[in-house]
């Protein structure tokens, strides 16, 4: 690798300002659902509470001059990027005589942020770029009913995707004509829509209704729902997009810089001075055609379509492994250097470790005693047991200060980026069998039905008698009847025999069923998606195959006591410390997005209900009954119910105050946390600390606390992003490797000129376009109300047959060929002819 610039890889870490949500080369996979159970949305960020965000604005006034424009050298440009009209006003940004005329607004300064954030003119809100549409832009409204648009690159005013910025209300006047023209047929729609909402939602308890009040509510609301706010960036609080980013270099003949086109379309072109290029690249650049380079945003001056900037680093050839997945960690700055001897100081030297004394005189022996245990009342002793990992990660030494920053570890598909050095992930805090280790532990006793009758929290000991996979347990629960051998499981306690292990994993089932059927039945919500999951060579670690991953009953028994510590954790601790808790919150769909969502599924007589998490799940789940292809229906409808869901956040009870917001809602309760991950996840490990603080003392401000929840959930985001990065890369490749690639997809979304598609076998979402499509004669866009259509039509490869006809709306079935397209690790959704799909 080629070193280029003056800083080290080290040092750009050090340089940490936040988080980006790049788009790479494919599609994205839009949601997830975690495996504790929280629905999780990567592109409807979260956005912070306007309490918690003030807190930047306090924090940037010593430095606020560096929000002002910096002059930056004449250089001529090469080419723009599409630019907007500005809404700002034009003789403001005109300039002394001489000096270049102002494209961008300039920044407001602190003092008139902070009172146009008090009086209500301004709004702050973290800044989500269409990845697919990069001139649209939106940051969540205050009352998080609907976003706030900002249309074209200049009402950015030099923001980048993540970024926490604040905006102002652009007047009316200053809208295109036809954004809030409505038909009246359309907005008499809306007005049903809302009215049939409002007939499903509960009204709360010991409120009179008024009904006299219904229509004028909604009709007042109906400005609201059918037009969206404009706004334009006026300052930027806090720069969370990294400012790196992966591209390609271009030589311009007589200019004294080069163009770096960065991969991501919503970042802006940005010159590099020629002094700053490899050496090389002015004699030969074609032979730097191909290769990927990462340039740092350095400035963007109000006066130019482009930003400047300095190369950090040659990554290598496009296209491959290794130096794409270098360049996906340091643009969302995940930090994977080696751990320093500092860090690794702070563990004990001597292996194997034996636990001390004096913590066996501390804590509760459960080695020889604690296992499933069958009561004579016909009732369970069931424990969950977490490697104590706060025991081994000091409070404030270089450790727990490395594993605060990283926060959570970061899962590819080829490798762990760990939060915590090897030595404790794999030997000190991972439970092996027949040794003895340090937990934290909550036990209960259980009926069958998994109602809790008691329950304990703790420090203890324990040693496991069997480690078992997720497929040892799974063919466990497959063949109840079966006497396993020793062979066809792993090494396990001699004192334990395999019958007994059997029969507690049988037992966990029976309960974890029961408990499960249970929370649905109280309301929960699962939005179950495919997970695509790859067979790696194990030398190469290039991708041999890819296949849908299977989620079993085992996992699902796993999960349903995880999430039954995790709530335990979250009441002990708010009772113990109802100001200063670490906890996880859900807030309930977008508003506006979920209305928009119910008024497509009643058009299309769908039986969709999104009240409640609890009535969506279970008219998700019966949507589709005796409806031909109701799998593939599911999935897409499953698609669509995501869009509008939050993002579950940390947050400290004392911060944020008002408990009714703490409720999680996916998982329907009132508290939750997370409690079972302290390897991989510091939120857990500050619950560890809070639950043994109950036990004793405690050394944390509530600030100390929100202020490592807001890092968390940042760093949970870029976790989440890099995972999905690492997945469309690789398949990416494989598409290369192994295509063209062919498979069912449905229609999830229709368009005037393109639709998407979810290629079922792959799990991967594609945009088809039409003026793409090979043997399209033409294709015309029909709407009624929320339903969007397109019919296409074939030429015929008949000259004496007519042209076929084919309808694309939403859930229709189509076939596709991946197939890999010129540039590296891009691939396309090519459409397939009906008549070929027919000959098959």
């Amino acid at each position: 690798m080629e070193k280029l610039g003056t800083r080290s890889a080290q040092q750009d870490f050090e340089r940490k300002q936040g988080v980006s949500d790049r788009q790479r080369w494919g599609q994205r996979r839009d949601t997830a659902t975690s495996h504790d159970g929280d629905v999780e949305s990567g592109e409807e960020l979260g956005s912070l509470n306007p309490n918690e965000s003030k807190k930047h604005l306090k924090q940037q006034k010593k430095t606020k001059d560096s929000n002002k424009d910096v002059t930056s050298k004449e250089t001529d440009s090469f080419v723009g990027l599409p630019i907007a009209n500005s809404p700002v006003d034009k003789n403001k940004n005109k300039g002394p005589r001489g000096a270049k005329k102002h494209i961008f607004e300039s920044y407001m300064t602190f003092e008139e942020v902070s009172h146009g954030l008090k009086r209500g003119e301004l709004i702050q809100g973290q800044l989500r770029i269409n990845p697919k549409k990069y001139h649209e832009a939106f940051i969540p409204s205050p009352d998080d009913a609907r976003d706030i648009f900002l249309d074209g690159i200049v009402t950015r005013n030099r923001a980048l995707n993540g970024d926490i910025v604040v905006v102002r209300l652009l007047p009316r006047e200053q809208w295109k004509d036809d954004e809030c023209m409505y038909s009246d047929t359309q907005k008499e729609n809306i007005v049903q829509t809302a009215q049939k909402k409002t007939d499903r939602m509960p009204r709360p308890r010991g409120v009179v209704e008024d009904q006299s009040s219904d229509q004028d509510e909604l009709l007042r609301k109906l400005q609201n729902i059918t037009c969206t706010d404009k706004g334009t960036v006026v300052y930027i609080v806090e720069k969370k997009h990294s400012r790196a980013v992966t591209g390609f270099l271009k030589f311009l003949p007589d200019k004294p810089f080069a163009m770096f086109s960065p991969v991501d379309h919503r970042v802006p072109r940005i010159n590099i001075l020629l002094a700053d290029c490899p050496q090389d690249f002015i004699s030969r650049p074609v032979d730097f055609a191909v290769t990927l380079f990462i340039c740092r945003i350095t400035n963007w001056a109000a006066d130019s379509n482009f930003a400047e900037g300095q190369l950090a680093k040659t990554l290598g050839q496009a296209g491959e492994i290794e130096p794409e997945t270098e360049g996906i960690l340091i643009e969302y700055e995940v930090d994977f250097s080696e751990f320093s001897d500092e860090v690794l100081n702070c563990l004990p030297k001597n292996l194997p470790w034996t636990i001390p004394a004096e913590q066996m005189r501390l804590r509760k022996d459960l080695r020889l005693c604690h296992r499933l245990s069958f009561l004579n009342t016909g009732n369970f002793e069931v424990g969950v047991h977490i490697a104590d990992v706060s025991y081994f990660v000091g409070e404030n030494n270089a450790l727990d200060t490395i594993a605060g920053q990283r926060a959570t570890s970061v899962y590819m598909v080829q490798k762990v980026i760990p939060m915590l050095p090897r030595m404790l992930c794999e030997e000190l805090c991972s439970l092996n069998p027949l040794t003895d280790r340090l937990t934290f532990s909550v036990i209960w006793i259980l009926t069958p039905q998994g109602e809790i009758l008691t329950q304990w929290f703790g420090r203890s000991v324990i040693c496991s008698c069997v480690k078992l996979s997720y497929d040892d347990a799974q063919s466990m629960i497959d063949a109840p009847e079966k006497i396993f051998t020793a062979e066809e499981l792993p090494p396990s306690d001699p004192e334990h025999p395999i019958d007994e292990i059997h029969q507690a994993v049988l037992n966990l089932h029976s309960i974890a069923k029961n408990m499960r059927t249970s929370r649905f039945t109280a309301g929960s919500l699962r939005l179950d998606q495919l997970k695509l999951a790859f067979a790696l060579d194990k030398e190469t670690m290039m991708p041999q195959g890819c296949y849908i991953y299977e989620y079993k009953d085992s996992n699902k028994l796993v999960e349903e006591f995880m999430l039954l510590a995790n709530t335990a954790a979250a009441i002990h601790i708010h009772k113990s410390f109802p100001q200063l808790s670490l906890l996880r919150r859900h807030p309930p769909p977008k508003a506006k997005m979920a209305d928009e969502l119910q008024e497509l599924c009643d058009q299309l007589g769908i039986n969709i209900d999104l009240s409640s998490a609890g009535s969506l799940h279970n008219s998700l789940n019966t949507a589709f009954d005796d409806v031909e292809n109701a799998d593939y229906r599911k999935e897409v409808l499953t698609h669509m119910c995501s869009k509008p869901m939050q993002m579950a956040l940390y947050f400290c009870s004392g911060v944020l105050g008002d408990e009714p917001l703490f409720s999680h809602y996916a998982l329907n309760v009132g508290l939750y946390t997370h409690f079972t991950s302290p390897i991989r996840r510091y939120a857990d490990l500050i619950v560890h600390r809070l639950l043994a603080a109950s036990l004793g003392d405690l050394g944390l401000s509530k600030e100390d606390v929100q202020k490592q929840a807001s890092h968390c959930n940042d760093k949970k985001t870029v976790s989440k992003r890099v995972q999905e990065l690492s997945s469309e890369l690789f398949f990416g490749v494989y598409v290369k490797d192994c295509g063209p690639l062919e498979s069912k997809a449905m229609v999830m979304g229709v368009l005037d000129q393109s639709f998407d598609v979810l290629v079922l076998q792959y799990a991967v979402q594609k945009r088809v376009y039409c003026k793409s499509v090979p043997g399209l004669k033409s294709f015309h866009h029909h709407k009624v109300g929320k339903k969007s259509e397109l019919t296409l039509v074939w030429s015929s490869e008949d000259p004496e047959k007519a042209p076929v006809e084919q309808e694309i709306a939403l859930f229709t079935l189509v076939e596709v060929q991946l197939k890999a397209d010129g540039a590296p690790m891009k691939y396309s959704a090519v459409l397939k002819r009906p008549e070929e799909i027919e000959s098959h």
